[in-house]
Order: structure tokens, then C-alpha cells, then sequence
């Protein structure tokens, strides 16, 4: 049993090098030539030593990630007090009258990243979320294995926090230090690169995922197939970046047009100005998307309640438009007709997108989000508390109500307190995301559940006929 000729693996790193012949000894006599033995057990220990000082080697040479992550912070919040303090010593450099129109096309062009930069922030944390509450969002959203988790969300909002703030700090002091040509080349260099980057067409950056986001995007635009989950829960978060895409089509206009940087922008009446029918026409657009997607879905399923649906975001085209008349007719025409119209037009829209919001997207299945699988603070915070609930409700009828003055361009002369009112409408989405989403994977459950359960049904009825088959 013991006697037998054994032959150590030729491959083994331990017992030889490349090229040499296995070692070869029997364990019935003992007889190991010392040499051998004595070679053996000394490339045994280097082997054992290079191993365990290598990795130590290694470690005593690379930082700790808790005291790498302490740096980063630093060195974060270190850019953003040089991001502060170089663009308000740049803007105190100009003159009071001209400070202020500076300051709105300053945010004109950068607004709209901002928004998006806060929005994709947000979407981090609702990821997060669901991944700790166990709700599968990758399959509510048919994604793929290689989607994006809240980690890489997290990664590219940083990202974006960095450059944008970045290059709105250029903007700023280029221009206050007389460099008009290279001020005016920051914000179209900065939508260059992230056109670049969305249609990039090699692997990187996330190829999958932004391949994914434009081919959503062109499904919404065109909604010529059938409406996926995915397709309308997008267009709706479109819907609330309505004064995105409105910013962005006068800062694209006024780079096409030269006037970056310019005192032609001044005039409201130019072609960018704030009179330009363009910008109801932009505004509408979003919610014209969801209104033919609504349509889309009553062609293929017949269910009345997407006409409804049509009908609540078909409410937003009177206070657009409406608004936008004040610039087109007499004072005296307005304030009698047109503004009476106007503020029943956003009263209606306000008080019925409040009412789907509640009973029909999110069904009033306050369940289960904020449920986590381990314990948490957040899940003991958030987890069945009443006031969550309330907060929600009565945060998303007030906000709604500032819906109006996001989509009625003739109240936009203080672009801070528009920017603030943008960021609410994106945070009252954040907050819509979380119980949305909940619907949908509750009733995805709840088809399983009946999918079983007529499964179980039908095997049980098979299993009697072949009894009854039988003779007695």
C-alpha cells in the first residue's frame, strides 16, 4: 500500500524549476538522497519567506482605503473652495449693471448640466435603495448583467460635478480678465465633449449603458413599438426637466448664432432672446412624447385609463403657451384674458397630476420600499412611518403647484430662484422614483403569483383526469 513508487506532479512550482526532471523517491525504504531532501526544503522556506514578504512589502507600500478616501475628500472640498473663490472674485471684477446679465447667460449655458448632474445623484441614491430593499430594479428596467449599480452612478456624478463647476469657473474668469474669445469657448467645448461622449462608439465609458440610454431616448422620441416600462418611466423624468431642455435650445441656438459672451444676447427680441417661440415649443416637448406614448398604449392594449393619462399631460400645453402669449399681445390684453386662463390652466394641471401621482403611479402601495435586507439607519427611519408618507404627499402637492412657474417662461427673470425651482422638481421626482417603482415590482409579483398558482392549478387537474382514467 505504502510501498509503491510515487511521482510528484511535474508541474508542481514547489518541488522543481522549468526544464528540470521530477523528483522520485519511495516511501516504503526511505530512502531520499539527502541532497535532494535538503534542496527540497530549502527552496521550501525562500519560497515561504518571498511569499510572506511580498504581500507585506506591498501593503506597507500602499495607503490605507480608508485614509485614501479621507484624501480624496479633502482634496474634493479643496477644488470647490478654489471653485467658489476664483468665480466670486472674477464676477466682483465686473461692473454692477453688467454683473447681473452675466450671471443669468453664466447659468443659462451651465444650468442645464447642473440639473442633469444633480438628477443622475439622485438616481444613485434610488438605486441604492432598491438594491438594499431587495427590489430588482434590473429587471423591472429589463437591463442587462453588465448594467450600471449605484457605485458607477455615483462615479460619473462625481465626475460631472467636477468638470462642469470646472468649466463654469473658466467661463467666469476668462471673461472678467478680458479673454472673451477663450470665455466663449469653455461652454461649447464642454457640450462637445459630452455629445462625445454619450455616442462614443468604442468600449468604454460604459458603452453598454449609454448605448442603452440613447436607444430609450430614440424609442420616446419615435414611439413607433410597443411602450416598455423602461420607455415611459424615462419620458416622465423628461417631463420634469422640461426648463432643461428649454436652456439648452437657447444655449445651443446662441452658439450656432456666435453670441457666447456677447452683448447681443442682451436683446430679448434677438434670435435667442427671451421672446423666441422656440423656447414654448421646447418646453411643450416632453410632454407631447408622453402624451403619443400614451396613445401608443391604448392602440395596443385598449385599456380607457391611458386615454386619461393622455389627457393629464395634454393639461401642460395651455400653461405653456399661455405664458408665453404675455411677450406676443397688449399688456391690457393679458392681465384681463390671458392670465385668468393661465392660472386656472396650472391649477388644473397641478391638481390632476397630483391626483395620478397618488392613486394611479403609485397605487398607494406604500409597502415595502425602505425595507432593508440588514439593518440600517435609513430603514429604521424611513421603514412604516407615517410621516413619511405624509411628507411625500403633501411635498409633491406643493411642488406641483411650483410646476407652473417652471413652465411659464414669463415669471423667469430670477434665474436663482427658476434654478431653485428646477432642482425642487427634480428632488419631488427623486421622491416619485422610489413608490413608482415599488408599484411596478408589486404587481410583477403579483403576476408570478398567479402565474403559480394556475400552474399548480392545471398540474392538479392533470393529475385528476389520469386518476379517473384508471379502472377500480
Amino acid at each position: 500500500m505504502f510501498g509503491g513508487l510515487v511521482t510528484a506532479p511535474s508541474n508542481s512550482p514547489h518541488l522543481r524549476k522549468s526544464g528540470s526532471r521530477p523528483v522520485v523517491f519511495d516511501l516504503a525504504t526511505g530512502e531520499v538522497e539527502n541532497g535532494v531532501e535538503e534542496d527540497f526544503s530549502h527552496s521550501m522556506e525562500t519560497n515561504d519567506l518571498k511569499s510572506a514578504s511580498t504581500p507585506m512589502s506591498t501593503a506597507a507600500m500602499m495607503p490605507s482605503p480608508i485614509l485614501l478616501w479621507r484624501f480624496k475628500v479633502l482634496l474634493f472640498f479643496f477644488w470647490g473652495f478654489s471653485c467658489c473663490k476664483i468665480g466670486w472674485d472674477s464676477v466682483m471684477r465686473m461692473s454692477v449693471d453688467l454683473r447681473d446679465l452675466f450671471l443669468y447667460e453664466a447659468f443659462l449655458y451651465y444650468n442645464p448640466l447642473l440639473l442633469v448632474t444633480l438628477m443622475v445623484w439622485l438616481w444613485g441614491i434610488n438605486l441604492w435603495v432598491f438594491s438594499q430593499a431587495n427590489v430588482s430594479y434590473a429587471k423591472i428596467f429589463d437591463l442587462d448583467q453588465n448594467h450600471l449599480t449605484h457605485r458607477e452612478i455615483w462615479k460619473c456624478a462625481t465626475w460631472m460635478t467636477i468638470i462642469v463647476p470646472t468649466s463654469m469657473t473658466a467661463y467666469l474668469y476668462l471673461y472678467s480678465h478680458g479673454e472673451v474669445s477663450l470665455a466663449a469657448s469653455q461652454p461649447v467645448l464642454l457640450y462637445c465633449a459630452v455629445v462625445m461622449i454619450l455616442i462614443f462608439p468604442f468600449d468604454i465609458f460604459y458603452l453598454s449603458s449609454r448605448y442603452y440610454l440613447l436607444r430609450t431616448l430614440w424609442r420616446i422620441v419615435l414611439p413607433l413599438q410597443a411602450i416598455s416600462f423602461s420607455d415611459f418611466f424615462v419620458a416622465d423624468i423628461l417631463t420634469s426637466m422640461a426648463k432643461v431642455f428649454s436652456d439648452l435650445e437657447r444655449s445651443v441656438c446662441r452658439m450656432v448664432h456666435r453670441q457666447v459672451a456677447t452683448i447681443a444676447w442682451f436683446e430679448a427680441d434677438s434670435v435667442c432672446g427671451s421672446h423666441s417661440l422656440a423656447i414654448p415649443f421646447v418646453l411643450v416637448l416632453p410632454y407631447l412624447f408622453r402624451f403619443f406614448q400614451c396613445l401608443r398604449q391604448y392602440k395596443d392594449t385598449g385599456e380607457k385609463t391611458t386615454l386619461l393619462n393622455a389627457l393629464k399631460y395634454s393639461t401642460a400645453v395651455p400653461v405653456i403657451f399661455l405664458s408665453a402669449l404675455k411677450y406676443h399681445v397688449f399688456p391690457d390684453r393679458w392681465t384681463n384674458f390671458y392670465r385668468p386662463l393661465w392660472l386656472i390652466s396650472g391649477i388644473l394641471n397641478s391638481l390632476y397630476s397630483f391626483y395620478w401621482d397618488v392613486t394611479r403611479d403609485w397605487d398607494w402601495s406604500f409597502t415595502r420600499i425602505f425595507k432593508f435586507s440588514k439593518p440600517h439607519i435609513f430603514s429604521h427611519l424611513l421603514y412604516g412611518r407615517k410621516w413619511v408618507y405624509f411628507w411625500v404627499m403633501g411635498s409633491n402637492l406643493v411642488l406641483r403647484w411650483a410646476w407652473t412657474y417652471k413652465l411659464s417662461a414669463h415669471l423667469r427673470h430670477n434665474y436663482l430662484t427658476v434654478f431653485a425651482v428646477a432642482a425642487l422638481e427634480i428632488f419631488r421626482r427623486f421622491q416619485w422614483v422610489f413608490f413608482r417603482v415599488e408599484n411596478e415590482w408589486n404587481k410583477m409579483n403579483s403576476k408570478t403569483n398567479i402565474q403559480l398558482s394556475e400552474k399548480d392549478l392545471t398540474e392538479e387537474e392533470e393529475k385528476l383526469l389520469v386518476s379517473n382514467e384508471h379502472n377500480v
